[in-house]
């Protein structure tokens, strides 16, 4: 069980390896290559559309494949699609970029299942903290992914061309990773069909809080994060700091990894969520305060410990809803929420950071956060009530 949750870490790392550097170096090359200003997040945005619509399809290889012959095709998506953004920066082809990153979201939509199938690899007192530890996989990515934009940038007669090379060779590292992984038999299908319908399945008042947690959290978190590199640049901040401050905030979403299974375990799930709320708040303060380095650095940090603590417990929570048989419409459904909110919020990073600027587009994010504290509140206050 160790040496599958330590590979699955491993396979969530270079995940995010993937991750930080479309973040870091898709908006910066949309940006020199969009007919116009507010094109540039585009390719940010195909990334997570072709998740979106990747879901109900990953659902169904999954189910009729399992997770590892599922997980190796995404794999193999991701591979190709980082030759052909590559492809694309050679060609200075804006729309052939785009549609790359929306095949690339396929992979996408794969490895986000990665921390459900942690779940699987534990016992059931175990889950919260299966789920906390190949989270934390994510601080590999941390450290790979912004230094190999920085590194690779420049290789290549074309910017950022290399770095996408690069990125073909981190799918296929972690297909290597994936190779040795062994995964649980899947459920025997039941008689009735498999249990609930998907419908049912989401009225429950814990999947609606875990799916609004997980969706809005992430959304806020993507917002951010995609706008960074744009804003930083029009601060006439250099890359090597736009590498900075995206390295420390990766830290700051994982590393946190290590114990947050284990405050979930004591403290409970929404109080950790309630937590992650706050921090994003104390973010979004801090980014308000001023455009300078620290200002930068301090408030992606605080963004990727908030989403932590946010996201980890949306996870831990959808646990509760579902059974065995019901785990893959169900998880796919919770994928779609984040992708859609993910895509909503690629396209405005883009959009606001460069018609509004920096201030207004942290003003709009208080929406999703207020709306992510009601839910958490509301859902509290119904467990509170006796049950009769």
């Amino acid at each position: 069980m160790k040496k599958n949750l330590w590979l699955l870490a491993i396979c969530q790392g270079l995940f995010l390896t993937n991750n930080v550097t479309f973040i870091a170096i898709n908006g910066l090359v949309g940006l020199s290559l969009a007919p116009l200003g507010w094109m540039a997040t585009l390719p940010v945005m195909g990334y997570v559309v072709g998740g979106a619509l990747s879901t109900s399809l990953v659902a169904r290889t999954q189910m009729a494949w399992g997770r590892k012959a599922s997980f190796q095709l995404g794999l193999l998506v991701g591979l190709m699609s980082a030759l052909l953004c590559a492809y694309a920066a050679f060609e200075k082809n804006f729309w052939l970029l785009v549609s790359a990153t929306v095949i690339a979201g396929y992979y996408n939509a794969n490895a986000q299942l990665y921390r459900f199938a942690a779940a699987e690899l534990a016992d059931a007192p175990s889950r919260e903290k299966a789920v906390s530890l190949v989270m934390a996989g994510g601080l590999l990515g941390a450290v790979l992914g912004p230094n190999l934009a920085a590194n690779t940038k420049g290789i290549l007669s074309v910017p950022f061309a290399g770095a996408y090379f690069a990125l073909a060779g981190v799918a296929m590292l972690s297909m290597a990773a994936m190779a040795f992984l062994q995964f649980p038999p899947a459920p025997a299908k039941t008689s009735t069909g498999g249990g609930r319908p998907l419908r049912e399945i989401m009225r429950q008042p814990v999947f609606v809080v875990a799916a609004i947690g997980g969706a809005l959290g992430f959304g806020v978190m993507n917002l951010l994060m995609a706008a960074t590199p744009i804003a930083m640049q029009q601060c006439k901040l250099p890359f090597s700091d736009i590498a900075l401050v995206l390295e420390w905030h990766v830290i700051g979403m994982f590393a946190p990894g290590f114990f947050t299974g284990h405050l979930i375990k004591r403290f409970g799930t929404l109080p950790i969520m309630g937590v992650g709320v706050a921090l994003m708040l104390l973010c979004i303060g801090v980014a308000l305060s001023g455009a300078d380095l620290h200002q930068f650095l301090a408030a992606l940090f605080l963004l990727g410990v908030g989403w932590n603590f946010l996201f980890t417990g949306s996870t831990t929570l959808a646990l509760q809803t579902y059974r065995p048989e019901e785990k893959d419409r169900a998880q796919g459904a919770l994928n779609f929420f984040v992708f859609a909110t993910m895509a909503v919020t690629s396209f405005a990073s883009g959009a606001l950071v460069t018609t509004r600027g920096w201030q207004l587009l942290n003003l709009g994010s208080l929406l999703p956060v207020a709306v992510t504290a009601a839910a958490l509140i509301w859902l509290t206050l119904r467990q509170r009530q006796p049950q009769v």
